[in-house]
């Protein structure tokens, strides 16, 4: 599906106005369904919202970025305690908020143990051995295994 000719129609179907910008998907979004750019007119959406609950929501999503891009450039309160904003998203039906996403943790920790002592190490980003050492006894770190939590 083509993102940018996708909101240009939603735009024109639901809003009755042209979307004269672009539309990116943009894979770092976390909790939020999309961004809208004033600086430059860009909006940019969470793949992980089209992917998880289907078009029907994700058309919403897109209309409530819309209601943020039409009222800027119509110069009006574009954001989300403006009354304009409120207005024009019960009227097009899109959603106020979006839906919550099933995260999977990835957290892994790394440990570490010294060759001397035998203290071990958690750690969540890699350590260079080579560089660092022990902190009671400045003695050889040696990598042990990695958990996944």
């Amino acid at each position: 599906m083509n993102l940018t000719n996708y909101v240009r129609q939603v735009s024109l179907e639901d809003f009755g106005k042209e979307f004269h910008h672009e539309a990116d998907w943009n894979k770092r979004l976390l909790s939020t369904g999309g961004r809208f750019f004033p600086k430059d007119g860009h909006l940019d959406f969470n793949p992980k919202i089209y992917e998880q609950f289907g078009l029907e929501t994700f058309r919403k999503i897109v209309r409530h970025e819309l209601c943020h891009y039409h009222l800027y450039f119509e110069k009006k309160g574009y954001r989300h305690k403006d009354r304009d904003f409120k207005q024009l998203l019960k009227a097009v039906n899109g959603l106020r908020y979006a839906p919550t996403l099933s995260r999977q943790p990835t957290a892994k920790i790394l440990i570490y143990q010294c060759l001397h002592c035998h203290a071990q190490y958690h750690r969540k980003r890699r350590i260079n051995t080579a560089q660092y050492c022990c902190g009671s006894c400045q003695g050889k770190l040696i990598f042990v295994r990695q958990l996944q939590s």
